[in-house]
């Protein structure tokens, strides 16, 4: 390997984890970030390093605009999907949750406002909001004008400062509030329950057609929780023939970290059926939303106690 080859394999490397964060954010999707940080790179190796000036702006620009095409073809895709798309969840670290603003960009909540934006106005509300790129240098990255550019970026502002939900940033309280929720679903404790969700609660779940797997948003405390209570208890129950005391008979769960915060993992007969996220009401820390993540094919990177 030359000297050339080194630099431009440790400017590719020194930027990696950027490309995959601004990809995420675009698209919700682990897999697909991956399929756009993997492309980044390939097309990184076909250019001309000599004649690049700032390899971490060019990589963004190929990177973002990989990632603005799959977007807007994904977005036929999801239309066609069986009952609400949810986010990939993404495996997080505590460290991420120490700062509001970051946990806040990666949230579940905020990507599922996110969805509900043209997919070029979510590119440049990641690249403003998120990592607080210049309006001129988001222009350059989208070969739009800085005035256009910055349109773009108060429509999608307005747009989500109007869906986002209130949300509750102590990352303790989330974590208690999420381990109660869990123990309470685990144990078929319906008045344990209905006492942490919030009258309005609402919840979601992504299972694409699979069944028992709700296709449309479930609405009110009561509804909600019977159907945690009985949905959870079924799919923990072992399969016939086998004993809850034989090895992959017994469900349960266990807390991990996924998008800047605590969820819920749900295990049956030793695989990851579910990946749960809460949301709080600020002011009475009872649970206003819920998120279902049941399509296995978004379960995959998720690991807990088994």
């Amino acid at each position: 390997m030359t000297d050339a080859d080194a630099r431009s394999v440790a400017d590719f490397e020194k930027n990696r984890k950027l490309l995959f964060k601004v990809a995420y954010r675009v698209l919700g999707s682990v897999a697909d970030a991956e399929d756009v940080v993997q492309e980044s790179w390939l097309r990184w190796n076909r250019v001309d390093h000599s004649r690049v000036k700032d390899p971490q702006s060019f990589l963004i620009q190929v990177s973002t605009r990989l990632a603005l095409d799959r977007l807007r073809r994904a977005k036929a895709s999801r239309e066609a999907y069986v009952g609400p798309w949810l986010p990939e969840p993404l495996p997080t670290g505590p460290e991420i949750g120490e700062g509001a603003e970051t946990a806040d960009s990666v949230s579940l909540a905020m990507l599922v406002v996110l969805e509900t934006l043209s997919p070029l106005e979510r590119v440049v509300f990641v690249l403003r909001e998120a990592f607080e790129f210049s309006f001129a240098d988001i222009g350059a990255v989208l070969g739009r004008s800085e005035p256009t550019v910055r349109q773009i970026a108060r429509r999608a502002r307005a747009h989500v400062r109007e869906r986002q939900p209130r949300f509750r940033y102590d990352r303790k309280v989330r974590m208690q509030v999420t381990e109660r929720f869990l123990a309470a679903c685990l144990g078929g404790d319906i008045d344990r329950l209905l006492d942490l969700l919030a009258p309005e609660v609402t919840l979601w779940s992504d299972g694409n057609g699979l069944r028992g797997v709700p296709r449309t948003s479930v609405r009110g405390a009561r509804k909600v929780g019977r159907l945690l209570v009985h949905g959870i208890r079924k799919v923990l129950r072992p399969p016939a023939g086998v004993s809850p005391g034989e090895r992959g008979g017994v469900g349960g769960g266990s807390i991990v970290d996924v998008n800047g915060g605590p969820a819920a993992l749900i295990v049956a007969a030793g695989e990851t059926v579910a990946v749960v996220v809460v949301d709080l009401d600020p002011v009475t820390d009872r649970i206003t939303q819920i998120w279902i993540i049941a399509n296995q094919d978004k379960l995959g990177g998720v690991e807990g106690e088994r």
